[in-house]
């Protein structure tokens, strides 16, 4: 018997057109009540997608895109295969098509989100908010729900067209978007972050690593840089294009170049390096430039036949200083566990054995050749000296960043910015550039009107935050940092500058049985108050009245603690998205410590009567880099419960709880 035919159905939404304001921007799209259907996928601008099934509820699909996908004038067209049933196994089936289309959506758009009904499917499309100047602030969905799709965008991935256009100062489609932490909410015209114009001169700190394959390089970049996995390995040994651009969507700030290293016999690999250098040293644009070279050297074993530079590698560091120039170079000396281990072996009762080898085999060999003390790492074996290793090579890179880089003195260059938001091992760094960014505009003359004439208090603490937030760089595609609800519930730790601290309510040793703590189960409980309305201070005009610099001065210490607190906390996990229920978690370690009381009374206690000098921010920069910030931030992290940082949730525990 010949196998029927089941017909497909066709639903075109063909609605009068209307006017639309500006493209809608896609961050979401989800379906529910969809039984009996096999997988669904969508197209969008000659691109394909897949939506990824529910783990919880099997008739859900969804998909969130960390990259905003454009809605402008093409139609999105879903494609939704069902499951065949016992009958129809033999027959041909044909998957069902839905075509929406862009002024529909905007017609019928509802606080950014769009909803449909299609044979009792639902189909709910979330996009971010559309403004009049045309940038964006993010809309996160209810409950976005993780993706399991194995067609995911890989974690590291070469750079398109589309980015020598944007590096080319090109806007170009959604594909490759400017860092995501300029996608702040807007501010008025005359008030912008300072941030951004630093940001679009230079989105992502450019840094080279030189290394042959196996000496470590994806581990080196994977934890700095808090991605997941480096695509540096992926490549066999010699097919390495130097060319490449290697960026990640967990850290938008990062633009790397790789390099195989310099192999026995093998000319041709240090022609195309010093090429290279050559080439980025002339781009008329700095964020087009090289902005830092690694040099990866594995450390030879004594005995074992290695040589730790091969006649390439010597040759091209006699000519570095021709070839670079002022361009920050440093050796990074990788594998010390094994130098380590042998040493032991041969020389257990000399624990210096191993270090004055480094000196003299590795550091003095390299000064033959360079003539100088090049700048250099060693990585060593400990797990603590390891990490110290790392954030030894951040500091000394971000040092040497500055000073090729920086011409103003007390002003902030968009590479040391770019190269400060692209680590992610060193809140100092973070911490440090925060400061100088609050310098260079807003946080000077606190004391006055002079920055924001005209504005009102809320206007002016949105371009503080934008800065502040900017600066740390989070992997936050859903834009929680920036969130009227965040910035909402930081007002309202301001407020508390006014009163006496609430008592300590996160010490709760409830369990249930197996001894699991109750809070870890439940939702996180913000007080009560964190999401009501604001006083009439935030709506009022900035003016200098004797309590406002105390409630900058709150906003800024209270901000920075809290994004520090948050940075330990996903110390382990910056590889994944930042979620409320994290967020949320720094925030009430922080309202519930004896950090923030501390730093209440010191604020209530302050005395600000003379505008001679910038004693505001004077009083904030101390704040901020006091002594004993690390022990401050473990303590408010001590008695906090075990819970899954990863897990997502509402911001308010009635939305949590439903």
């Amino acid at each position: 018997m010949r196998p029927s035919r089941v017909l497909c159905s066709i639903v075109h939404i063909t609605p009068r057109p209307c006017m639309m304001a500006s493209p809608l921007k896609l961050s979401y799209i989800e379906l529910q009540n969809a039984q009996g259907i096999e997988s669904v996928k969508f197209q969008l601008n000659g691109g394909e997608y897949s939506l990824a099934r529910s783990q919880e509820k099997s008739d859900t699909f969804s998909k969130a895109f960390d990259k905003p996908l454009t809605l402008d004038t093409e139609p999105l067209s879903l494609s939704v295969s069902r499951k065949r049933s016992w009958f129809s196994c033999c027959s041909e089936t044909d998957p069902e098509t839905v075509t929406i289309r862009p002024d529909h959506v905007q017609s019928k758009l509802d606080r950014q989100e769009f909803q449909h009904v299609w044979d009792k499917i639902s189909i709910k499309l979330r996009f971010l908010p559309q403004t009049q100047s045309g940038v964006t602030a993010p809309s996160v969905p209810a409950n976005p729900v993780p993706s399991q799709s194995t067609t995911e965008q890989p974690i590291a991935g070469r750079s398109t067209s589309a980015t020598k256009a944007l590096n080319a100062g090109t806007r170009v489609a959604a594909d490759i978007p400017a860092p995501s932490n300029t996608l702040a909410p807007p501010n008025r015209k005359d008030l912008r972050p300072t941030t951004e114009d630093l940001i679009q001169q230079c989105p992502r700190f450019r840094v080279l690593v030189v290394g042959k394959s196996g000496v470590g390089k994806s581990t080196l970049i994977n934890r700095i840089f808090g991605v997941n996995t480096a695509s540096v390995e992926k490549d066999k040994p010699g097919e390495a294009d130097i060319e490449q651009e290697f960026t990640s969507p967990e850290n938008d700030r990062l633009i790397l170049h790789d390099s195989k290293g310099f192999e026995a016999g093998d000319a041709g690999n240090f022609e195309t390096v010093k090429s290279f250098i050559v080439k980025r040293k002339k781009e008329p644009d700095i964020k087009n430039q090289l902005h830092a070279v690694w040099l990866c050297f594995q450390i030879p074993i004594p005995t074992h036949g290695e040589r730790l530079l091969e006649d390439a590698a010597e040759a091209f560091l006699k000519i570095r200083k021709e070839v670079l120039g002022n361009t920050p170079t440093i050796v990074v000396f990788t594998k010390h566990d094994r130098l380590v281990t042998f040493m032991r072996q041969r020389m257990p009762n000399d624990p210096e054995a191993g270090k004055r080898y480094l000196q003299e085999e590795c550091v003095q060999l390299i000064k033959e050749f360079t003539g100088e003390n090049i700048a250099h790492v060693a990585r060593p074996p400990a797990k603590a000296k390891y990490e110290q290793g790392l954030k030894d090579l951040i500091s000394l890179t971000q040092d040497m960043v500055s000073m090729s880089f920086t011409s103003a003195e007390n002003r902030v260059s968009p590479v040391p910015l770019a190269a400060a938001g692209a680590q992610r091992m060193l809140p100092t760094l973070k911490v440090d550039l925060s400061i100088a960014v609050g310098k260079q505009k807003y946080w000077s003359a606190l004391g006055t009107s002079a920055n924001f004439p005209g504005h009102t208090i809320q206007d002016c603490l949105r371009v503080i935050h934008n800065d502040i937030v900017a600066v740390w760089n989070f992997y936050d595609p859903y834009q929680y940092l920036n969130s009227e609800e965040f910035r909402k519930v930081m007002m309202n730790m301001v407020e508390r500058v006014d009163a006496p601290a609430e008592p300590n309510s996160l010490a709760r040793t409830d369990s249930l049985t197996g001894g699991v703590p109750l809070i870890a189960l439940a939702p996180v409980m913000l007080p009560l108050n964190a999401f009501l309305g604001l006083g009439k201070w935030v709506l009022a005009t900035y003016q200098r009245l004797q309590d406002v610099p105390t409630k900058f001065m709150a906003y800024i210490v209270d901000l920075t603690h809290v994004l520090e607190i948050l940075f330990s906390l996903t110390a382990g996990i910056r590889a994944k998205k930042l979620t409320r229920m994290a967020v949320k978690m720094a925030y009430k370690a922080y309202l519930e410590s004896q950090w923030v009381m501390y730093t209440h009374v010191e604020i209530r206690n302050f005395q600000c009567w003379t505008a001679a000098r910038d004693v505001v921010l004077e009083k904030i920069t101390t704040m901020i880099t006091s002594d004993g910030r690390e022990v401050q931030v473990s303590r408010a992290l001590e008695r906090m419960p075990s819970v899954d940082l990863e897990r997502d949730e509402e911001w308010t525990s009635e939305e949590a709880s439903r």
